[in-house]
């Protein structure tokens, strides 16, 4: 085992198949990283793919038990001064869950000769490896995404003091690295771009088959997916006489709203919401597609994708891609070359975007041919997992 740890939040995730692909591209690569997760997670697909990985997870207790094993600790002069002063001073405030995580974590970490720890997103996970190292000295890292950026929620232990303490700040597009070194000049050499990076050997290329042709959709059932635009376009669509058919793949807090849209608008024969789907069988779906759409919105508070992984999920299965230029999707998709962009809430845009491809097979199929092949130049895993090995062994988690 390496000197590496990874911590997440709640592991294995559904909405989160690149935290899978990057633990599975450092072991291929020698790497043994231990795995730990705070919370288990409920209602999951599950992923046979990375049962290997899965089943090495180290789960904290839960958090009653949890509590009363550091208070228990505290009590009895087990912890090291620096966490048991913080825990008394810190009492019941806000996160203080964060604090006992660390207090549970750290002397399995260092029993396991852990050096550091990396998070993916600026949550709960960070906030505990930042904990973590003002407790035990263990130095930290982590991936930043989409809202834990963009719309940060306002903790003591904030976005700014985890940029502050991490050893590196990777975030997965060339917009984000510039949005947080405009927001926090004073850290731009740690803060890093390293793309997510996919199986590309995974993904059969779709043969464009499906009659009626049809247009998939992946991700979270909220609003930044943009998906009762989706919805409105596919409307549109319909009354236009065209013959197709939409699913949308995931879960979230909108379907119940989304199925009403759906309804109201007479398309239940049309678009279909088909929940979360294990990872083989969204490859499967891919493949059995002619269109994929994910019309990306920014929320009233800020809130945005910022490198989608289901595009390059749909770039290696050589689908065209529709979207919006919000945030890192440009990045994914060369207008024009790969896929189309359309602006933001402008469904009437959108279906003009799906009708053109849906009636013209042979560019629908040499966008996306041209979109597999600048996946494969930009989102191979290995590439990506050569560059989080650079980062880990410049700060000591890895033996050169």
């Amino acid at each position: 085992m390496s000197g590496l740890a990874y911590l997440f939040e709640r592991f294995p995730s559904f909405a989160q198949t690149f935290c899978y692909r990057e633990v599975g591209e450092l072991r291929r690569q020698g790497l043994e990283p231990a795995v730990f997760s705070i919370r288990r997670p409920a209602d999951e697909p599950p992923q046979n793919w990375a049962s290997a990985i899965v089943n090495a997870v180290q789960y904290l207790p839960p958090d009653e038990e949890l509590v009363r094993e550091i208070d228990r600790a505290v009590r009895k002069g087990r912890l090291p001064k620096p966490a048991a002063r913080e825990i008394a001073a810190w009492g019941r405030k806000t996160d203080f869950l964060r604090l006992y995580q660390a207090a549970w974590l750290g002397p399995r970490l260092r029993e396991s000769g852990v050096r550091h720890v990396h998070a993916h997103f600026a949550g709960m996970a960070a906030r505990t490896a930042w904990w973590i190292e003002r407790f035990f000295g263990i130095g930290f890292s982590f991936t930043a995404h989409a809202n834990d950026i963009f719309a940060p929620k306002p903790f003591e232990i904030s976005l700014g003091k985890l940029i502050g303490a991490a050893g590196a700040v990777v975030t997965v597009s060339d917009f984000a690295v510039q949005f947080l070194r405009d927001r926090f000049p004073g850290h731009n050499r740690k803060i890093v771009r390293v793309y997510n990076g996919i199986e590309l050997d995974r993904f059969r290329p779709s043969d464009f088959s499906a009659d009626p042709p049809l247009v998939i959709s992946i991700g979270r059932l909220i609003e930044k997916k943009g998906f009762a635009d989706l919805i409105e376009s596919c409307a549109l669509l319909h009354r236009r006489g065209l013959k197709f058919g939409c699913e949308i793949i995931g879960k979230g807090p909108l379907e119940s709203a989304l199925r009403g849209q759906i309804a109201a608008a007479g398309l239940t024969n049309t678009v279909t919401l088909a929940g979360p789907l294990p990872q083989e069988e969204v490859i499967a779906r891919l493949a059995g597609s002619t269109v994929f759409v994910l019309p990306c919105v920014t929320e009233a508070g800020g809130g945005m994708d910022n490198l989608p992984t289901v595009i390059m999920e749909a770039m290696a299965a050589a689908l065209p891609v529709v979207s919006t230029p919000v945030s890192g999707v440009p990045e994914m998709i060369v207008a024009g070359e790969t896929g189309l962009l359309v602006a933001e809430h402008e469904p009437a845009d959108l279906a003009d975007a799906l009708a053109r491809l849906l009636e013209n097979r042979e560019l629908a199929r040499s966008l996306g041919e041209k979109g597999r092949t600048r996946a494969t130049e930009l989102f191979a895993i290995e590439k990506s997992g050569r560059a989080l090995r650079e980062i880990f062994q410049r700060l000591g988690a890895i033996d050169s």
